[in-house]
């Protein structure tokens, strides 16, 4: 007899009732140092949201502990109180992964920031998940090394943080998410239990639970520690700055170079109201005058730079390029690929909020999605800027509304939605690299079926059988499929011709 979703413990959007917080606060305090438990509501008040501070809440309390083992008597006094527990880096994250619980403990791993150990002969480095993502290439430079992956706010985010969404950047492409960076993961399971995933060698025996513990938004463990793998700096890099007069062509343009057999280090595409915010922002160079641009960058040694840029050069140029300009030097470089990394940002010099989309779709497809994200910025009634990790499909729409204005944070909603449902009729996904949260959840009921979300239920309840661990986040219940797909229907959507309707 088939497994049905109501079969699953843990399936449905569990109610704590109203926990009794002083007896919560009361039992953390016994077992963390002083200092360390926060539980006043105006210092509270710093974590009720993440990057995505369209949605707020408040938890009951809030741990900072400094060891393991207080991590490990925090989440055992959370299972026994039955109280939810939410981790937390450094709160950048763009879906709402890391939104508290109002009837639950929310655990910062901030003070978790120390390179434990860097090998630079092995090439690995071992580190808490409080270190940010820079952090680790700064320490590796003086070996000629450095942490691949690279989100944009990588001056910022933690490695916890990166491994709980299976972060990426602007140089995955060629070097890959950070689960193709990561070697071992330890971390802490509701019970207290310490677990380690993946090894110190390159492989390791068993199912790999490493890459499936990557990516799991704080619903399966607490990490505590990571081994990372180093990459060795190229000795040369040059980026190409391509202009479009058209989006489509552009788009068209990112399809043909990978088609050619070219994989560069990294592949961005802005379109022009992106361009132009960046542009008053940092003076990267960009011309005001092209509908898109491309940032393509070759890496490795001069001769395969130079072979490699001469073949991006003519692809570009046979795809319609209006302009090309090669970076003269390492400044120039820097400042092309620092307008990229300024567009959130800059996004926020336009309006008062944007919604950040993270949708990926097939890459010879990226022209149509731009030309219906266009149609719905009309039908909206907001306006859309677009930057895009154009190399691998990811794309980064920046929805820009006022939530102080009634009705706006709600259209954004839906214009959210439509992106990522036709992210999903198009042959893509709903999230390449910024995971589910809370943000996208419903859209979980486009790409999933009744029968996978029953397998998701499964897997959760073999690490967490009480659900403690960041409840209500990345896995909707049948019941909350069934209540978005009536909404949908009820409001006439899905408006796009390829879109399943419910």
């Amino acid at each position: 007899m088939p497994v049905v979703e109501e079969d699953v413990p843990g399936r449905a959007e569990r109610d704590f009732g109203a926990l009794d917080k002083v007896r919560v606060v009361e039992a953390l305090a016994r077992v963390l140092p002083v200092g360390a438990l926060m539980y006043e509501a105006e210092d509270l008040r710093p974590y009720e949201c993440d990057g995505l501070s369209a949605y707020r809440a408040l938890p009951l309390a809030v741990a900072l502990p400094t060891t393991e083992e207080q991590v490990v008597a925090v989440l055992q006094t959370c299972f026994e109180l039955g109280v939810p527990v939410v981790a937390r880096g450094a709160g950048t994250g763009l879906s709402g992964g890391a939104l508290p619980h109002a009837q639950g403990v929310l655990l910062s791993l901030a003070r978790f920031n120390r390179i434990l150990h860097l090998d630079p002969h092995a090439r690995t480095a071992v580190v808490q998940p409080g270190v940010r993502n820079l952090a680790i290439s700064e320490a590796a430079a003086p070996h000629g090394l450095y942490y691949a992956p690279d989100p944009s706010s990588q001056i910022a985010c933690t490695i916890g943080g990166n491994v709980a969404e299976n972060s990426g950047g602007v140089h995955c492409l060629k070097y890959g998410l950070t689960v193709h960076n990561l070697l071992r993961v330890r971390g802490v399971t509701i019970e207290g239990d310490i677990v380690e995933f993946g090894s110190h060698a390159l492989d390791a025996p068993g199912y790999d639970l490493l890459a499936l513990v990557t990516g799991s938004e704080g619903m399966l463990a607490v990490i505590t520690e990571a081994t990372v793998k180093l990459t060795p700096r190229p000795q040369f890099a040059q980026c190409v700055l391509a202009a479009f007069d058209d989006v489509v062509r552009a788009g068209e343009a990112v399809a043909r170079i990978i088609g050619a057999g070219i994989i560069p280090a990294g592949l961005e595409m802005m379109d022009q109201p992106a361009t132009a915010a960046v542009e008053e922002f940092v003076h990267a160079g960009y011309p005001l005058d092209a509908k898109a641009i491309l940032l393509c960058e070759s890496d490795g040694t001069p001769e395969e730079v130079e072979e490699e840029i001469g073949r991006v050069r003519a692809v570009l140029a046979g795809s319609g390029a209006t302009g090309i300009r090669v970076s003269r030097d390492e400044a120039e470089r820097l400042k092309f690929w620092a307008g990229r990394k300024a567009a959130f940002p800059a996004a926020g010099r336009l309006s008062p909020d944007y919604y950040c989309m993270d949708g990926t779709i097939p890459r010879k497809r990226l022209g149509e999605m731009l030309a219906a994200i266009q149609d719905m910025e009309t039908r909206h009634g907001l306006r859309c800027i677009n930057v895009f990790h154009a190399g691998d499909g990811n794309l980064h729409p920046l929805i820009l509304f006022d939530a102080n204005l009634p009705g706006e944070l709600e259209r954004a909603e839906a214009f959210g939605a439509e992106i990522l449902e036709l992210s999903v009729a198009l042959g893509g996904t709903i999230t390449g690299e910024h995971g589910v949260g809370i943000e996208k959840i419903d859209q979980m009921c486009s790409q999933f079926g009744a029968a996978e979300r029953t397998q998701f239920f499964r897997v959760k309840e073999a690490f967490d059988p009480a659900g403690l661990l960041n409840p209500g986040k990345a896995i909707p219940t049948l019941h909350r499929c069934a209540e978005y797909g009536r909404m949908v229907v009820h409001a006439g959507q899905p408006s796009h011709p390829d879109l399943p309707r419910f």
